[in-house]
């Protein structure tokens, strides 16, 4: 099994031997947030940035079939992750495979937010049809396809995978599921239960208060005040809206200068570049254990232009995210070597705000 971001993995790793983690104060700290070889012969990869998993999940049918060996390669994916490139470029590839590879796509209509670009206009069409439409984009490239209505339903799931298991050829199961199921408050508020802090059960309230002050709303604030003041000024993100404040409510407000491009970082810098190059005045908000996957485009697609786009990099520093795979200490040494990029690093609110308008306004 090779889990896309596998921070989804916790009943995994429960079935694999490290139950004790979930259930004991003193082995809390026994296991990482997402899957690791260091942790279990059951996890083949550290893996925490997302669309990798058909990908890493290729190679191993490869290596299986190489060696002459059999077995069953299993990769799970959620829907949000296929807006990411290496996903679309490894389903392109997967068709080549002579073996046995079965891609689990877990389809609950959501990424962190929802969902943007064309290719959910497919997933809504098999979705509505019960997988039947001649139009399927996993067929067209290639794939053997089973559907399954209701990914929530136990027996539905053996079924499927019963058919599926020893199959000669790559397959995809398209799994329809609820994202936040079981849980009410989560089932209904979906893009604000992706994620949070620890809270009461009962009610849903967060343990600690987190109203306040930040960077978020900073950031928000001061963007729509300049967005509506002028109409060339645009925000964009690659699936993490609330890097910067923008909630649900403030995107809809912002309008067509909110772009949400999905996964895909790459696509954002290139945007943003293309954007700058007609005259228009982008932003990217993206995390820095995010902005690596963008390298080529800041150095070839943006900086060589010498393009003026702003990128606003969040949570950096020995602060951010806390997993090996979310570090946030590598994007200033990575990017410093790039010419005509300009890496400013403010250490107040005020210094922020003055470095923000500085760059919109260059």
């Amino acid at each position: 099994f090779v889990f896309d971001v596998s921070h989804q993995s916790y009943p995994h790793k429960m079935l694999t031997g490290r139950k004790d983690a979930f259930l004991y104060e003193e082995h809390y700290d026994d296991v990482s947030g997402y899957s690791s070889p260091h942790e279990s012969e059951h996890d083949h990869f550290t893996i925490g940035h997302t669309s990798t998993s058909v990908s890493l999940a290729c190679g191993l049918a490869k290596g299986r079939d190489l060696k002459g060996e059999d077995g069953n390669v299993v990769a799970i994916i959620g829907d949000g992750s296929l807006s990411g490139g290496e996903a679309l470029e490894a389903l392109d590839y997967a068709a080549e495979l002579d073996g046995n590879l079965i891609i689990l796509v877990n389809d609950n209509d959501m990424s962190i937010a929802e969902n943007h670009g064309g290719l959910y206009q497919n997933l809504r069409l098999l979705r509505e049809t019960g997988g039947k439409a001649e139009c399927n984009l996993f067929r067209a490239m290639g794939l053997d396809y089973c559907f399954v209505a209701d990914g929530n339903d136990i027996a539905s799931l053996i079924e499927a995978f019963k058919a599926v298991k020893d199959s000669t050829q790559p397959v995809v199961v398209h799994i329809v599921t609820q994202k936040g199921k079981g849980y009410a408050p989560a089932e209904q508020h979906k893009e604000a239960w992706h994620y949070c802090a620890p809270f009461h059960p009962e009610t849903g309230e967060p343990l600690m208060d987190m109203s306040g002050e930040c960077y978020e709303s900073i950031t928000l604030d001061f963007m729509m005040k300049k967005m509506q003041a002028d109409p060339s000024v645009c925000m964009i993100t690659s699936g993490t809206p609330t890097v910067l404040g923008f909630t649900e409510e403030m995107r809809k407000k912002a309008g067509r200068q909110f772009i949400d491009v999905g996964i895909a970082e790459e696509n954002a810098v290139a945007l943003a570049s293309g954007i700058a190059a007609n005259g228009g005045k982008p932003v990217y908000g993206v995390y820095s254990t995010f902005i690596q996957r963008a390298y080529d485009q800041i150095s070839q697609d943006l900086c060589i232009n010498s393009n003026a786009a702003t990128i606003i990099v969040a949570w950096g520093s020995v602060y951010g995210m806390n997993d090996v795979t979310h570090l946030g200490l590598y994007d200033i040494p990575m990017l410093a070597n790039i010419p005509n990029l300009v890496y400013l690093a403010p250490t107040t609110k005020e210094e922020y705000l003055a470095m923000l308008d500085w760059s919109i306004e260059q």
